[in-house]
C-alpha cells in the first residue's frame, strides 16, 4: 500500500496555514448584503444591457488575470497544472459568460401564454424578472469555476452577486476578492473571505437565493441555516459517480476514458468516476487495460496533508493497485479493490484511487447505484441502447453519459445539477438563468368575459350552470 506523503513539488511554495489578514469589512458577510441591498434599493434591477456589459467585462478580467490565477492555484496546491487551471477555471467561465451574453435578450424575453376561454380576451405572459441579491460559496477544488459560473447565470438574470471563496485557497481568493469587484463593481459583487465562522455566518444571512457547492454534510447544515429565513437554495453536492463497463465496450478505450476523468485535478473533481462496476470482464484485463493506457500521474497534487490522511483512512485496509510510482508532490493513480462493507464503497473517494467491483449482471450493477444516494453522473461503456434505457429507468441521477467522463460539465448549454443527496437546482445556460430568476406571472383581463356571469350575487341561472360546468 503507497503512502500519502505531504511531499510537494520542487521549487513549489507551501501553502500558508489560513487565508491572508482580513480587514473589518470582510469580516462581516452582512455588510456585503446590506450594500448590495441598498445598490439595489438606488438603482434598481439591472438592465439586459448593463448585464451584457458585465458579463463581456467579466470575461474580459479573466482573461487579463489568467497567468496571475494559474500562479495563485499553483501556490495554493503545491502544484497544479497550469493546463487544468486554464481550461477548467478561466475557459469554462469565459464560454459560459459569452453564451450569456448571445442569448441573454432571447432569455429575458416575456413569454406569452394561453388564456381558457370564459377569461377571454385576456393576455397572459410570463416573465423572468431578478430574484435580488444571490449569496454564493465555493469550495476549494475548482475556486474559480464554482465561484464564478453561479454568478455567471445570477448576473445574466439580473441579480447582484456575494461571493465566498474557500478558505482552503488563500491566495486565489486574495486574488478573486481584488478581481470581481474591479471587472463588476462593487455595487453589483463584493466578496467576502474567512474561515468557517465567516462561512457560517454567510449562510445564515436573508439572502434571496443561496448556492452552495461542496460536501454533503456541510451542504445539511447550509440548508439548515438557509430554511431560518426560507431562502431558496442551489446546492451541488457530489456522491460516488459510478462507472458501468459492460459486455459491449472496448475495455482499452473505456480504461483509458475512465483514467484521463479520474485524473484531472488528481481526482478531486465532483463528477470524477468513483467506482468502476464491471460487467462481463475479467479483472485481470481491465487493470492491464488500465496500465496499458499511459495514464498514471495526474498533474495537480493534492490540497494539503489532510487530503492526503483522508486519502489514507478511506483506504486502510484495501487491496491497492498503484498504475505508476508517485512524483514529487503528486500521488499516482490507484486501483482500490474492498470487502462490500468498506467505507471505500460508502464515501466518496475524492481522489486518485479508483474503487473497482465486479457485478455478474447488468441487474446487479443497478442494484448497487439504486441502493445508495443518486449521483450527479453516471457513466456507461459499451451500452446498448436497451442497456442504458434499464439503467435510465432503474436508477436517479444528475446526468447520464456515454464514452467519456467528467466532460459533459463543460457544455456550457447543458443543465447541471444533482438529485436529492448529489443536491438539487440547475446552472448553465438558460437552466440557470432560470434558476435565479422568478417567473412572474402578469394577465391584463379585458373589460368583459363569460367568468364574469358568475360574479355574485349569483341567481339560479349561474349556479346551475357552474353544476354543468363541471359535470
Amino acid at each position: 500500500m503507497p503512502r500519502w506523503s505531504a511531499a510537494r513539488r520542487r521549487g513549489a511554495r507551501r501553502p500558508s496555514s489560513g487565508a491572508p489578514p482580513l480587514s473589518r469589512r470582510d469580516l462581516a458577510p452582512g455588510a456585503a448584503l446590506a450594500a448590495l441591498r441598498a445598490a439595489e434599493a438606488r438603482e434598481g434591477a439591472l438592465p439586459p444591457e448593463r448585464r451584457r456589459a458585465l458579463l463581456g467585462a467579466l470575461v474580459a478580467a479573466l482573461l487579463r488575470e489568467r497567468e496571475a490565477i494559474v500562479a495563485a492555484l499553483d501556490a495554493d496546491y503545491g502544484g497544479r497544472a497550469a493546463e487544468e487551471t486554464l481550461l477548467a477555471e478561466i475557459g469554462l467561465v469565459a464560454e459560459a459568460a459569452r453564451l450569456a451574453r448571445r442569448r441573454l435578450r432571447r432569455w429575458a424575453r416575456p413569454r406569452r401564454v394561453g388564456v381558457p376561454l370564459p377569461f377571454r380576451p385576456a393576455r397572459a405572459v410570463v416573465e423572468p424578472v431578478p430574484k435580488g441579491v444571490v449569496g454564493i460559496m465555493a469550495p476549494w477544488n475548482y475556486p474559480v469555476q464554482l465561484l464564478l459560473l453561479p454568478a455567471v447565470d445570477a448576473i445574466a438574470a439580473g441579480n447582484r452577486v456575494a461571493l465566498k471563496p474557500s478558505e482552503a485557497v488563500p491566495r486565489t481568493a486574495a486574488l478573486l476578492a481584488r478581481l470581481v469587484p474591479e471587472a463588476l463593481g462593487e455595487e453589483v459583487a463584493r466578496v467576502v473571505t474567512g474561515g468557517p465562522e465567516v462561512a457560517a455566518a454567510f449562510a445564515a444571512l436573508p439572502w434571496d437565493h443561496l448556492v452552495f457547492t461542496g460536501g454533503t454534510e456541510t451542504g445539511r447544515k447550509v440548508m439548515r441555516a438557509a430554511a431560518e429565513h426560507l431562502v431558496p437554495l442551489t446546492l451541488e453536492l457530489g456522491g460516488k459517480c459510478p462507472a458501468l463497463v459492460l459486455p459491449g465496450a472496448d475495455l482499452p478505450g473505456a480504461a483509458r476514458a475512465i483514467l484521463a476523468g479520474k485524473a484531472l485535478n488528481a481526482g478531486q473533481t465532483c463528477v470524477a468516476p468513483d467506482t468502476v462496476l464491471l460487467v462481463g470482464h475479467a479483472r485481470e484485463d481491465f487493470l492491464a487495460a488500465c496500465r496499458a493506457s499511459g495514464i498514471a500521474l495526474p498533474d495537480t497534487a493534492l490540497l494539503g496533508e489532510a487530503q492526503a490522511r483522508r486519502l489514507a483512512r478511506l483506504t486502510e485496509g484495501a487491496r491497492l493497485t498503484p498504475l505508476g510510482p508517485d512524483g514529487e508532490g503528486r500521488r499516482a493513480l490507484a486501483i482500490a479493490e474492498a470487502a462490500p462493507e468498506h467505507p471505500l464503497h460508502r464515501e466518496e473517494i475524492f481522489g486518485p484511487v479508483l474503487a473497482l467491483l465486479s457485478p455478474a449482471t447488468l441487474e446487479e450493477a443497478i442494484g448497487w447505484i439504486a441502493a445508495r444516494p443518486p449521483p450527479l453522473a453516471i457513466y456507461l461503456f459499451g451500452a446498448t441502447a436497451a442497456e442504458e434505457r434499464a439503467v435510465a429507468a432503474a436508477t436517479r441521477s444528475g446526468a447520464i453519459v456515454h464514452g467519456r467522463c467528467v466532460e459533459h460539465a463543460g457544455f456550457p448549454e447543458l443543465p447541471f445539477g444533482g438529485v436529492g443527496a448529489s443536491g438539487f437546482g440547475r446552472r448553465n445556460g438558460e437552466a440557470g438563468f432560470r434558476e435565479f430568476s422568478n417567473l412572474r406571472a402578469r394577465v391584463r383581463h379585458g373589460r368583459f368575459s363569460l367568468a364574469r356571469l358568475l360574479d355574485p350575487p349569483r341567481g339560479e341561472w349561474a349556479r346551475g350552470l357552474v353544476r354543468r360546468i363541471v359535470r
